[in-house]
């Protein structure tokens, strides 16, 4: 029996994840608690695991950083300003609070005494500064669907570019990667100061890329989603999605069972908070109203629904939320902005997706869609009424959108999820991690 403590942001994309794999580890038998913040205490608790809350990082600040998003904007020149905004934001939660971070720590490991810690991909501590300064094994798990590592298989992340297929696309993406790589010196000196503090050397590489230094890197989806990627380090593992949304226990709404059968369902979510104007409900509200279709929308938990003006329409539901393992089952398309821990539920579900991606890890996941032929993707900029229903028509009416989210489905039960997951972090506290059976040795990326 091992100890393991997970270190995660106190956001449903990155404890959900977490949640689910803490329970395929107390299922075989291994101890398992949260180092996170006291607004999701009650839901880990209610799970059976103990919380270690923050007590140097602030809660509040890190909340308010992490959820101030931008309105998005068709100008090239807005969205520069407020990815500018947005990096700042970035900095002062994810790498300032680094040091906090560590003074939490030192409290917890010498009395809870955990053999591992599996931190979230943007809870950067175990792996900056723990991992060596401590002596105590750190997996990273990512909180994103698809691998965000560098390498000549994918494209530079966060434009949702196609897939290299040429030597001109390949280098257009490694020139990209060495103008941001040469823009984030400033940035990189920051970082090497705060491990120069705990008497650490310097990196030598980007935070994204030293994470996967670590033993472990779990990546909750599979190469069939990215790209079928053979170009990174041997550290990284993809287990399949990792999926919880709700407590076991906790029947579904009851008016689910109410809603008129025959018809195809179509589920419309803007994000599980939503924040931002909600342009993609507005759109789908008209674009689905005269169609014959039953569609549910979720608006996300911190609006309420009866206050963003939609027009009231006999086949539309408009609830805050909903657990996706309730609705997805009878799910026939789902549109979205494309957040990672929706779309892979959706898969897999076997659900075709339309999606309209603004930022942050959208646009990755809706060209990774499109070319799996398991969905459409819509620019946020051209998502008019009319444009989002002929895409929600052509995925019901085309039986291939359905039957390659199908196919993907398939290939994310094949790796188990939170149970390969748990396989391989039992091997990373016996100090020995192996390749997951059937997968080839892969090359060491440039720069790891």
């Amino acid at each position: 029996m091992a100890r393991f403590l997970f270190a995660v942001w106190p956001f449903s994309g990155h404890v959900h994840p977490a949640l689910a794999i803490a329970h395929a580890l107390r299922a075989r038998g291994h101890d398992v608690a949260f180092y996170t913040g006291a607004e999701v205490r009650a839901t880990i608790e209610g799970e059976g695991f103990p919380v270690f809350a923050f007590h140097h990082v602030d809660e509040a600040r890190v909340t308010a950083l992490a959820s101030a998003e931008f309105p998005y904007s068709p100008s090239a020149w807005q969205r520069m300003r407020s990815a500018k905004r947005v990096q700042a934001k970035f900095r002062e939660w994810l790498l300032d609070t680094v040091p906090q971070q560590v003074q939490d720590l030192d409290t917890i490991l010498p009395n809870w005494r955990p053999d591992a810690i599996v931190c979230d991909l943007a809870f950067w501590s175990p792996f900056l500064v723990l991992a060596e300064s401590r002596q105590i094994p750190v997996a990273v798990l990512s909180i994103l669907a698809a691998c965000i590592l560098p390498g000549p298989d994918a494209p530079f992340w966060g434009n949702g570019s196609p897939r290299p297929r040429t030597v001109f696309m390949r280098l257009k993406s490694r020139t990209i990667r060495r103008v941001v790589g040469w823009a984030s010196g400033r940035f990189r000196s920051e970082v090497n100061a705060i491990r120069a503090q705990f008497r650490l050397p310097p990196i030598g590489c980007t935070v994204t890329e030293y994470a996967a230094r670590m033993p472990l890197y779990l990546v909750p989806s599979t190469p069939e989603y990215d790209y079928g990627r053979r170009d990174l380090p041997p550290s990284v593992h993809y287990v399949g999605p990792c999926l919880w949304d709700k407590p076991r226990s906790a029947a579904p709404p009851e008016w689910l069972e109410r809603l008129p059968a025959g018809k195809p369902l179509v589920y419309v979510t803007d994000a599980t908070v939503g924040t931002t104007e909600p342009f993609l409900l507005r759109a789908a509200a008209a674009a689905l109203k005269d169609l014959a279709v039953e569609v549910v929308m979720t608006t996300g938990k911190q609006r309420i629904p009866a206050e963003l003006g939609l027009p009231p329409t006999p086949n539309v539901r408009v609830e805050s939320y909903i657990p996706q393992s309730d609705l997805l089952p009878r799910t026939s398309v789902m549109v979205t902005l494309g957040g990672s821990g929706g779309v892979l539920a959706a898969l897999s579900a076997g659900v075709p997706l339309v999606i309209v991606p603004t930022e942050w890890d959208r646009p990755e996941n809706a060209q990774r869609v499109v070319e799996a032929g398991a969905g459409l993707r819509i620019p946020a900029s051209g998502c008019t009424p009319d444009r989002l229903r002929s895409a929600v028509e052509r995925v019901l009416n085309n039986p291939s959108f359905r039957q390659n989210a199908q196919r993907l489905a398939a290939a994310f039960a094949r790796y188990k999820g939170p149970v390969r997951a748990a396989e391989l972090l039992e091997t990373l506290t016996a100090g020995v991690v192996r390749r997951y059976q059937g997968e080839r040795d892969l090359p060491v990326a440039a720069g790891t």
